[in-house]
């Protein structure tokens, strides 16, 4: 009869770590256990050099969503990044999206300056007014090879 409780307990255990491990894998993956509580949204860039999916979104300096995915207009040449916004943002349609880097060599990310249009963008739809990442050996380069 004592075994069966050090086994009932043992068993406990290691239910209750299954079930800590799978809901940290889950919230680590970034997958919602709730509804549907995001919405997408599109931009075009010239270049999305170093942009990766997953990369967060910024709306005046706080993360409201993730790059979800990113992908090559192969008529224009573009980068057609799709971007997942929290249900409650709002973003104007004159609203500017631009890459940013975060410090001095550190990650992309997408920052949403918000635009003054009382228009508000629909899910699906795209924020025109775009700005590619400045690439650091783009500008190096430039000064370096520049002829007075």
């Amino acid at each position: 009869m004592r075994r069966f409780g050090v086994e009932f307990i043992v068993g406990i255990f290691l239910l209750i770590g299954i079930v800590c491990l799978s809901y940290l894998a889950i919230n680590m993956g970034g997958v919602s256990a709730g509804g549907n509580d995001t919405y997408l949204l599109q931009a075009r860039f010239v270049s999305a050099s170093g942009l990766k999916e997953g990369a967060h979104v910024e709306l005046a300096g706080v993360r409201v969503g993730k790059v979800a995915r990113i992908e090559l207009d192969g008529d224009s040449y573009e980068a057609v990044v799709g971007l997942t916004l929290e249900n409650g943002v709002r973003v104007q349609e004159d609203a500017v999206a631009s890459i940013r880097t975060q410090g001095i060599i550190g990650d992309k990310f997408v920052k949403i300056s918000p635009g003054g249009s009382p228009n508000i963008l629909k899910p699906s739809e795209e924020i025109f007014e775009t700005e590619p990442s400045i690439s650091l050996e783009e500008l190096i380069s430039k000064y370096i090879f520049q002829k007075d």
